[in-house]
């Protein structure tokens, strides 16, 4: 792990090598985190919520909260750690939030990571940094796991499996339950319907290769979508916006 200054930096910065499907277990620290991929696609799971960020998004890991982070590609995680809160948004830095890194960030983080910069320098790219951590709203697609062992075994096969085009009758002559338990079983387990619970997934499948840039047909296929055009439309609905808004940054 490279930092960057001595004594009194306020910003460490670490840079962490991964190989596809590497997987840091749940742990915390002690001072704030800001993660981000500077190159590849990190998904990161805390709070009981999954965040999945490309170089346009970091995210603000605030001290003390359990996270795990995983690359399911070729990735470098470069990660700050800041002893003390921004001022950029008084009162929204306690939990996890997305931060855009835009060109300008980026570069900024590069600057820093600089162990040659003298003391001055330093201290005015700190302050410099600390003023553009901007948190941005981003809807996260999870879907909870529904209780009970019959729903859970139809919710793990999907999850392996999100393009599966099964009933949710196909599904219950597989666990022994019909149909309509099931769809019961998750609205009671998971606070939705089979069918929304399942888009979610897809979607939420779907974000890794959204985020590398593949192609949306051949995204839309992968989970599950035959017409790019309902893929897109069910984006739509759960974020409110289109998948490439979703990852869209500033060019400052």
């Amino acid at each position: 792990m490279s930092r960057t200054g001595h004594g009194a930096a306020l910003v460490l910065i670490g840079t962490f090598p991964m190989a596809p499907k590497t997987r840091f277990a749940r742990h915390t620290h002690a001072v704030h985190q800001l993660a981000w991929a500077s190159s590849g696609t990190l998904t990161v799971e805390a709070d009981a919520r999954t965040w999945v960020l490309p170089p346009t998004r970091a995210l603000w890991i605030p001290a003390g909260t359990p996270h795990a982070v995983l690359s399911l590609s070729r990735t470098t995680m470069t990660s700050l750690y800041l002893a003390e809160l921004p001022e950029a948004v008084p009162g929204g830095w306690a939990e996890p939030r997305p931060v855009e890194v835009t060109r300008l960030l980026a570069e900024l983080i590069r600057y820093l990571d600089d162990p040659d910069l003298d003391a001055g320098r330093r201290a005015r790219g700190e302050a410099m940094l600390l003023d553009l951590l901007r948190p941005v709203e981003v809807t996260t697609l999870d879907a909870p796991m529904p209780a009970d062992p019959r729903a859970r075994e139809v919710a793990r096969a999907l999850l392996a499996d999100p393009g599966c085009a099964l009933s949710l009758d196909a599904w219950g002559r597989r666990v022994g339950a019909s149909g309509r338990t099931l769809a019961r079983l998750f609205l009671a387990g998971s606070g939705m319907p089979f069918g929304r619970w399942r888009t979610l997934v897809r979607l939420n499948a779907a974000l890794p290769a959204l985020a590398e840039g593949q192609p949306l047909s051949r995204v839309s296929r992968a989970v599950g979508y035959e017409r790019v055009s309902a893929f897109v439309a069910a984006f739509r609905r759960e974020t409110g916006v289109t998948p490439g808004a979703y990852f869209r940054t500033s060019r400052v």
